[in-house]
Formats: structure tokens, sequence, C-alpha cells
């Protein structure tokens, strides 16, 4: 089972927020990302280098 973890930038209105997982933590790992309204819509699939960038990326805007 997949264990997604809510943002903690979600604040007072938990059903606006990005979730996140790791889907493959043995082999080339990969993190889905997916919006808490929809979680059965549509993901983002991001290698571990890709989302660590992203982070930084965020980090950076904030």
């Amino acid at each position: 089972m997949t264990h997604w973890r809510k943002s903690s930038h979600s604040g007072s209105q938990p059903e606006n927020c990005v979730e996140c997982a790791l889907l493959s933590p043995y082999h080339d790992p990969v993190v889905g990302v997916r919006d808490s309204k929809a979680p059965d819509g549509p993901r983002l699939v991001l290698t571990a280098e890709a989302w660590r960038e992203l982070l930084v990326q965020l980090k950076r805007e904030l």
C-alpha cells in the first residue's frame, strides 16, 4: 500500500494541498505527486533526482 503524505503547508485548508509518496523505494526510486482533491486523478512521477531539484527550486521561491 502506498503511503501518501500531505504538504505541511496545507494549513487550515487540508483539502487544497499536494500529496507525495515514494512509489518504488527499492530500485530506481520515484516519487509520485498528486492533488489531494483528486486522489485517483493524474499524478506526476519524478525520479529521485528530479524530486530533489524540485524541492530546491520551491525552497528558493519561499
